[in-house]
């Protein structure tokens, strides 16, 4: 078996290398309102020419502004006054993470089931990573919400391989080690390639890495925290994991003894977070 994951780990690394396996690349809306973000004399009238020009983006910014964890007065109903309210970098990072959705679907059923598997998961981490950035960090909430949706990014073209390999999704438990061996390093590399800022581009490697020391509390911090509290309860490996030995919740000011009591003091923001980006 063991041959078997070296030797497909090897092709995708040489796949990558020889570019005949092709890094994924941010949807057109992403891009676009990257675009803005990067432009210093950008204002929120062209993020709203860029976001309006996507019926679907828009509606789901309107959303987020319309989220009990905004807490406005008034019930919005129009993009511009979405974005007055969320601001222009809050709005890029919140666009940029629901405009990948649509990467996260295949032609293979089987393929597809895991790609929407893995953003569904990714949205539930993102949204538990907004709240704890909130209550427990000085970080951004929208960019910790990105730092969630990406985190799992690398999976992406090793299932658009897999999609080509038939006998890789016959074999679920390969298929499933050279996710976990390979998804954080390509993830990084993926990144990269799409110029993230510094602090985010190793997340899909570090998460995992519970000994992990950093110097203060970051994104990878607030990730590695909200998969393990997305997982509570449940039968996989990582609801039994031992928080005590998981670094990042020292850093971010955490018990991992009142881990349970804590979640559910926040779920109902948890709950409103995870909505808008669904």
């Amino acid at each position: 078996m063991s041959q078997v994951v070296d030797t497909v780990r090897q092709d995708i690394i040489t796949a990558i290398k020889t570019d005949k396996l092709v890094l994924p690349t941010l949807p057109e809306a992403a891009l676009r309102v990257r675009e803005v973000a990067d432009d210093p004399d950008a204002d929120l009238n062209q993020l709203a020419d860029v976001i309006g020009s996507d019926a679907a983006l828009s509606a789901r910014i309107v959303r987020v502004a319309n989220s009990p964890l905004l807490r406005g007065n008034r019930a919005i109903d129009d993009l511009k006054m979405a974005l007055a309210r969320l601001g222009m970098a809050y709005t890029c990072n919140i666009a940029t993470g629901l405009a990948m959705q649509q990467m996260f679907q295949a032609t293979s059923d089987l393929v597809d089931k895991r790609m929407r598997d893995s953003w569904t998961r990714s949205s539930e981490i993102a949204g538990i990573s907004h709240v704890l950035c909130r209550h427990y960090t000085n970080l951004r909430p929208d960019q910790a919400t990105l730092a969630g949706l990406i985190h799992k990014i690398g999976v992406l073209p090793i299932l658009t391989y897999a999609e080509e390999h038939d006998f890789l999704l016959k074999d679920s438990f390969t298929l499933d080690t050279v996710i976990n061996q390979l998804q954080g390093p390509i993830g990084d590399l993926i990144l990269k390639s799409w110029d993230f800022p510094a602090e985010m581009i190793n997340i899909p490697s570090q998460h995992m890495k519970f000994d992990r020391e950093a110097p203060r509390a970051d994104y990878t911090d607030v990730v590695t925290v909200a998969m393990l509290q997305s997982y509570l309860g449940s039968d996989n490996a990582l609801g039994k994991v031992d928080y005590h030995k998981v670094t990042a919740f020292n850093r971010l000011g955490m018990d991992p003894d009142m881990q349970m009591a804590e979640a559910e003091d926040l779920s109902a923001e948890m709950e409103a977070a995870m909505e808008f980006l669904q």
